[in-house]
């Protein structure tokens, strides 16, 4: 084993430039930019985003970074505000492993650095793609929720690494960002246990706010803790139980780059619940009346138990626990034939008569099914109607999965149909033509400022 892995790490993260990157990575990363973005749109008026914008406004500053909704303050609270907006409907990409992830939330911190260090479009790309490597490689490595910590404590890493490549820390101060990072975020996995809170879409924003503020004072010559894993009461001692390696990093040693293994959302739900929204949908067009449905049952993963299942998700009370809630998924697909924002509205998610439907939903693991995941996400659904007859449904790629991958144009449609309510259509155009062509771009900030017209 390495040593030092936050060595290791600060190594790779100066390592990495545009020039390195495969032309995958960097279309890719063209795509999750133009995904996470579109979900801001989508998030804009929502409550735990406008609240965190009204916090912001207490820290103005000229040399800042601006929040999406268009107020320059200090950039870790540019990053928290943005992060929220990325997450808040859950339908930004996601990658599965040992730990699930949502790596565009990196984005916040990459935007939020690259803005106030002035950098180019290929210079965020760069930093994006390491953040994203050092993410989705930890989530390969260990999963820590059986520890009881949530996985957006991998980013109290990965965002150093991505935003300290932008403000140009030398190696020593990205493993001092890394230590100061490391120890003063991590978050308890009760973000996602049981009826979810509003801080379950703000728990990865606050590890980029934190990651931010870590790159800062690491460069103005603070000193952090050390070795961050390795040490005696380290990652590995309190938080992980176990040492764990690393032992590919993209680009080095011909391994791939992990940004393009990872999936744009089709529908705006936990990503485990992806597979059997597709397959509740084809039922739906067999069954039409669901009023006809006896029982619905469900074989799955272990983990979409764990993470989507509990007793909770059964009546949800908040938009976060519906998202959250694989019984609920599955029974608004079958009523209503599509999952989109209205089906996530307080209205929806507590009418008695959907709950009566989603009532009728049994899930449990199958042992062939888990051995698939996370390579897929296989979901079964059998439903029984009251003349005795069953339809079932499998499926393990859902669109959006890398196994099934969405084309640009329809990234593009993701994004205007969340725009379609804030900026007019020549500002879209706009916008999508200066982040498809990223790599052109010298500065960052006539982009993220159009964003201030949808106010």
């Amino acid at each position: 084993m390495s040593p030092n892995l936050a060595d290791r790490f600060a190594d790779y993260a100066l390592d990495i430039n545009y020039d390195d990157l495969t032309e995958s990575a960097v279309h890719e990363t063209k795509r999750r930019l133009i995904d996470a973005l579109g979900c801001a749109l989508g998030a804009w008026d929502a409550d735990s985003p406008t609240a965190a914008e009204r916090v912001a406004k207490l820290s103005r500053s000229d040399q800042g970074s601006r929040s999406l909704y268009g107020s320059m303050t200090s950039p870790d609270m540019a990053a928290f505000v943005n992060g929220i907006l990325f997450r808040y409907l859950d339908f930004n990409d996601t990658y599965l492993s040992k730990e699930p992830a949502h790596p565009s939330d990196n984005l916040a911190a990459t935007l939020a650095a690259a803005e106030v260090a002035g950098s180019s479009g290929r210079e965020l790309i760069a930093a994006t793609v390491v953040a994203y490597e050092i993410q989705c490689r930890l989530a390969d490595a260990w999963s820590i929720r059986a520890e009881g910590w949530d996985h957006v404590c991998y980013g109290a890493f990965s965002t150093v690494l991505g935003a300290g490549k932008l403000l140009g820390l030398t190696k020593e101060q990205l493993v001092h960002a890394q230590g100061i990072s490391g120890n003063a975020h991590m978050a308890m996995r009760q973000t996602r246990a049981g009826e979810l809170s509003m801080w379950k879409g703000a728990a990865f924003a606050n590890a980029s706010r934190n990651g931010v503020l870590s790159t800062l004072l690491a460069r103005e010559g603070m000193t952090g803790p050390a070795p961050i894993f390795e040490g005696e009461m380290g990652f590995f001692a309190e938080v992980s139980h176990g040492a764990f390696d690393i032992p590919d990093l993209g680009g080095k040693g011909g391994a791939d780059y992990m940004l393009p293994k990872t999936y744009i959302k089709y529908w705006p739900a936990e990503y485990h619940s992806q597979s059997a929204i597709d397959a509740a949908l084809q039922l739906r067009a067999v069954i039409g009346d669901v009023s006809q449905i006896e029982s619905i049952k469900v074989e799955t993963f272990d983990a979409a138990v764990e993470i989507i299942a509990d007793p909770e998700k059964w009546r949800p009370k908040t938009r976060e626990t519906a998202d959250h809630s694989l019984p609920y998924c599955i029974g608004v697909a079958l009523a209503d034939g599509e999952v989109g924002l209205p089906q996530f509205a307080p209205e929806r998610f507590t009418d008695e008569t959907l709950l009566a439907l989603v009532a009728r939903i049994d899930v449990a693991a199958d042992a062939e099914l888990n051995k698939q995941y996370p390579e897929s996400i296989p979901n079964r659904i059998t439903v029984k109607l009251k003349d005795g007859s069953e339809h079932q449904r499998e499926v393990a790629y859902p669109r959006g999965h890398a196994g099934n991958p969405m084309d640009d144009s329809e990234v593009e449609e993701k994004f205007r149909k969340m725009a379609d309510r804030w900026l007019d259509r020549p500002t879209q155009d706009g916008i999508l033509e200066r982040l498809w062509a990223l790599d052109e771009q010298s500065s960052l900030s006539p982009i993220l400022s159009e964003f201030a017209k949808a106010n």
